[in-house]
């Protein structure tokens, strides 16, 4: 059977793949497995139209079980982890599916540390949706009761300043990506003194991701420039991706958030250990900047919950992933675009130095990513024809010190292929050779 539990929570089309039963069930079987009567969870969502339907289901599974529901509405994935972890939730679930879609939606837990759970919790939770006939029912005073909790998000909004430079004199441009952090970010930026300019925060519960935000940040850009701002940042529809604009409307990812801050501190033997979290999809010239400063690249499976647990495991300050999830150890405990932003606001600003001079400094290797939809995407290695051809370019490539990876998402009906190589038509003409094998193959 398929595993219900993807790289990052629950995942589907609302009410055609994750329908209000699965919720309802999810929430009976995460109940039960996250602590059952007496214990409170937090749940929160972002501004998709079918977001309130999948709570109110989620809810009613919580409270079936016993568990005491406190909803906060609309709030970005890492600020509901950070109201889990600092009011005394046993756990949070938020309702989102990230930069996908608007028909799309998922459902995510964190335990009572804000951390993402582990696969062997969430094998636990499907065991018991299995089950679900046995587990309890409570009645009368045993049943949990919902509460509005709206006001906790203000928490975390305040946590934010607390962190932020002062930013007086700074045009900044913030798209929300008609997401999750449309009133948080600006609320936050105009609190340290930017002068804040808007895109992207109107949403209608259907325009969610919908070019805008992090996965599509050409309106970002020429905003930056047509405003003559001095940065831009592009959030995803939860809330935990941040991409940049610098003043010249050039775009930069994760990887250079990463060697920003690594090097940063590193200079100042503040870098302790002196080691950087990234992922399989990190670029090798990011990799290349930070080996020349003596800082080592540990790579992990693609997932911030991946790059948390390596993080944890290695007492790393930093990590994370070139699409922008950024994990900054002593703040948060899962990737977090507005923290993010005021982190690279802040770096810039001890630099003495404008985004586009600093992104300068860190090499960046050609890198092409197909997403190549496929029927077959998850049994690409059990297809003799594919196996062999991916095979051949990898051994090419690394002759010449590129690399490939292909795998196949979890969020997505897709296979992500990615080629890096020293020269870009070599990228090009690698990645497009596998993509189309892939659709005669893998179809």
């Amino acid at each position: 059977m398929t595993r219900l539990f993807g790289t990052d929570g629950v995942r589907g089309i609302a009410n055609r793949d994750l329908t209000p039963e699965i919720a309802l069930r999810l929430g009976r079987a995460a109940g039960h497995v996250l602590g059952g009567p007496g214990h409170r969870v937090v749940v929160g969502r972002d501004t998709r139209r079918s977001g309130r339907m999948l709570e109110s289901a989620l809810a009613a599974g919580l409270c079936s079980v016993g568990i005491e529901v406190r909803l906060v509405g609309h709030v970005p994935t890492p600020g509901l982890a950070w109201i889990a972890k600092t009011n005394g939730f046993s756990a949070g679930a938020v309702i989102s599916a990230s930069h996908n879609p608007a028909p799309d939606n998922g459902i995510k837990f964190f335990g009572s540390r804000g951390v993402k759970l582990d696969d062997a919790l969430e094998d636990r939770i499907e065991e018991r949706m299995a089950g679900e006939d046995a587990l309890p029912r409570p009645t009368e005073g045993g049943i949990g009761l919902v509460g509005d909790e709206r006001a906790l998000v203000k928490g975390y909004e305040d946590a934010l300043v607390r962190l932020a430079p002062r930013l007086d004199g700074a045009r900044v441009v913030l798209d929300c990506a008609n997401g999750a952090t449309y009133r948080v970010a600006p609320s936050v930026f105009a609190a340290v003194g930017a002068e804040v300019v808007v895109i992207a925060d109107q949403p209608d519960g259907l325009n969610i991701n919908a070019d805008c935000g992090s996965t599509y940040p050409e309106r970002l850009r020429r905003t930056v420039v047509e405003r003559t701002a001095d940065v831009g940042f592009a959030f995803d529809g939860d809330g935990d991706r941040c991409v940049i604009a610098d003043e010249r409307g050039q775009l930069h990812d994760g990887d250079f958030v990463l060697a920003l801050a690594a090097r940063h501190f590193a200079r100042r033997g503040k870098l302790e250990p002196r080691l950087v979290v990234g992922t399989v999809m990190t670029n090798g010239g990011m990799e290349a900047t930070l080996a020349r400063d003596g800082i080592t690249l540990v790579r992990t499976q693609v997932g911030d919950r991946h790059v948390w647990e390596e993080m944890e495991k290695r007492g790393a300050q930093f990590g994370g992933e070139p699409s922008g999830h950024v994990i900054f150890r002593e703040h948060s405990t899962t990737g977090d675009g507005i923290l993010t932003a005021l982190e690279v606001m802040s770096l810039a600003r001890r630099e003495a130095r404008p985004i586009s001079a600093l992104a300068a400094d860190v090499e960046r290797w050609p890198q092409v990513l197909l997403n190549v939809r496929v029927a077959r995407r998850r049994e690409w290695r059990e297809v003799r024809a594919f196996r062999e051809e991916y095979e051949r370019a990898k051994s090419e490539l690394e002759r010449s010190g590129g690399r490939i990876n292909v795998r196949p998402s979890g969020t997505e009906p897709v296979l992500r292929i990615l080629v890096e190589a020293r020269a870009e038509a070599v990228a090009s003409s690698t990645a497009q050779r596998l993509a189309a094998l892939a659709q005669e193959v893998l179809a």
